[in-house]
């Protein structure tokens, strides 16, 4: 299990209470690479070395400098940093509560598990979690880390089983680039029904409940896959080859044929009555559509399944 990292005092107000903080988050890479010489096989190391005379620095004779002219520097001392005194070493102060969707995502960086630091903090820890749950409200602090100071917030779980509490360090605002500024050559454009129509009928098809173990990181299969065949001297994978595709003539040609493609991969299950499930809810939603019997529109396009869909479910 993992280790806090950071412990110290959550305060609102007059209210102080020890917490701890661990990472929700870990790398799960199992594969590290090193820098090898190609020539020898060895592997290629690396020294810090002084740039005047190019001999090798030990580590206890660094320390870190501040350019204020070029090329002049002045020396801070790891003690001397380590004296600089900020509430947020070891409090976070809550300064302001926002509603959970008022943050945009884009200041979201890493999360954390907040728990109480001991038995004696778990009283006043539970009251503002739940205080927390009820209003729907995060807190929001500073914290230092890493050498810096962070933006950080605090909220209650989004399930109510679990019973701590959850934190996200969040970028300041003059970290984000300005989306007006790079979004202003984007032309708005007048969007055709019938395009509309088909691209949020193909989003619907594919829309279901978020289930983030169902994503998996191929790349990191495939590079194993390439390691285990040049330990054992075999033919290097090949990439995967895709299922050739139509060709698409333009954007209505490729929402209609995505959205029969959605058909063709949709199972049809067995109902009580012998008949497949869908048939006759599809029927009731295409009239709810406006959808003719045979589901097209002024531009020859079908919602409908393939031709013989319908045979197929009446044999089975």
């Amino acid at each position: 299990m993992a280790r806090a990292f950071w412990s110290g005092q959550l305060q609102i107000s007059l209210v102080s209470f020890g917490i701890k903080l661990i990472p929700a988050f870990e790398a799960k890479s199992e594969i590290r690479f090193h820098q090898i010489d190609r020539r020898s096989g060895e592997r290629v190391r690396h020294q810090k070395v002084s740039s005047e005379e190019e001999e090798p620095v030990e580590k206890s004779d660094i320390v870190k400098g501040y350019e204020y002219s070029r090329g002049e520097y002045i020396q801070l001392e790891p003690d001397e940093i380590e004296q600089v005194r900020i509430a947020s070493r070891h409090t976070i102060e809550f300064e302001q509560f926002v509603s959970a969707d008022e943050i945009d995502p884009s200041f979201y960086e890493k999360p954390y598990f907040v728990l109480p630091e001991n038995s004696s903090q778990a009283e006043a820890f539970a009251v503002v979690r739940r205080a927390l749950e009820e209003t729907g409200q995060v807190g929001l602090g500073k914290i230092a880390l890493g050498g810096r100071e962070r933006l950080i917030g605090v909220k209650a779980p989004g399930d109510p089983k679990l019973l701590g509490m959850m934190a996200y360090t969040l970028r300041f605002a003059e970290e984000l680039r300005s989306a007006a500024e790079y979004f202003e050559e984007v032309k708005e454009l007048k969007v055709n029904p019938d395009q509309l129509a088909l691209a949020k009928e193909l989003i619907r098809r594919r829309s279901g409940a978020f289930r983030p173990e169902k994503f998996k990181d191929e790349y990191e299969a495939a590079l194993r896959e390439l390691i285990e065949a040049k330990l054992k001297h075999v033919a290097l994978p090949k990439e995967r080859e895709h299922q050739p595709r139509g060709k698409v003539i333009n954007l209505m040609d490729a929402l209609r044929r995505s959205v029969g493609e959605q058909n063709r991969q949709k199972k049809p299950v067995a109902r009580a009555d012998g008949r497949t499930a869908g048939a006759r809810d599809g029927k009731q939603e295409r009239s709810k559509r406006g959808l003719s019997k045979r589901g097209s529109s002024k531009h020859g396009l079908s919602l409908m399944q393939p031709r013989g869909g319908a045979k197929h479910r009446k044999s089975a």
